[in-house]
């Protein structure tokens, strides 16, 4: 069986060219030719790296919503007196520190639209604000930096053998987190909503560009922009 002594030849010729570290691409031999109808070498691996660089196109882009009540509601934002607060059925914040850091960062723009942040506690209006934090993708595994694939085998069509090898020496990427600041105004008397908004982002765990006092006023900045007129729910592709 000639084509059965062939492949076994091939096969050796591939360990041994895979022995010295070199890739070796498919080769295929008989009436059919190249360009068989079968995958091609290393297309599991594009679509992951497709698959990440989508994930990393989506890193530090905010989304956000935005809506305000209709009529003459809508006429007391942006001015008297208002109070930075937690939601009463807030979940409970590891640390406060966190939240307090978020709370701030809403107050700073509420004061920068017109509002009074230091008036009256029994009066004027309250801003409830929310943090909601989510693992959005789990951290990649730790996968071995080298690996290799070979292939021999015989058809009706002809003899086909086929080797790579393949180093790779990316690190995995960790966690990739969602931050969600909410906010909603509220009249203190009538507990009526005037506006409420959310702005979400995602970044990487450990990131030292995206600590919690870069991600607050990020968020708050853009949830805020062009308040209280702008309503809607674009998207800040910045």
């Amino acid at each position: 069986m000639p084509h059965t002594r062939f492949s076994l030849a091939a096969a050796a010729i591939v360990l041994a060219l895979a022995g010295t570290g070199t890739t070796v691409l498919a080769q295929r031999t008989g009436p059919s030719g190249p360009g068989w109808d079968e995958p091609r070498w290393g297309e599991g691996r594009d679509v992951e790296r497709s698959l990440r660089r989508a994930a990393a196109a989506r890193e530090g882009k905010v989304d956000v919503a935005r809506f305000r009540a209709e009529g003459d509601a809508a006429g007391a934002l942006s001015h008297g007196a208002i109070a930075v607060v937690r939601p009463a059925d807030q979940d409970p914040v590891p640390d406060n520190r966190i939240a307090a850091t978020f709370e701030a960062a809403v107050e700073s723009q509420l004061a920068g639209a017109g509002y009074d942040t230091l008036g009256s506690a029994s009066g004027g209006q309250i801003a409830e604000v929310r943090l909601v934090r989510s693992e959005a993708e789990p951290a990649e595994q730790k996968g071995k930096p080298l690996s290799g694939a070979m292939e021999v085998g015989v058809s009706n069509r002809g003899t086909f053998f086929g080797g790579a090898l393949r180093y790779d020496a990316s690190k995995p990427r960790s966690a990739l987190i969602s931050t969600r600041l909410e906010t909603r105004i509220r009249d203190r008397a009538s507990r009526q909503v005037l506006w409420e908004g959310r702005a979400e982002i995602l970044t990487r765990e450990g990131d030292g560009r995206w600590g919690d006092q870069a991600i607050a006023t990020r968020l708050a900045a853009a949830l805020f922009d062009g308040f209280p007129t702008r309503t809607g729910e674009p998207l800040a592709a910045r």
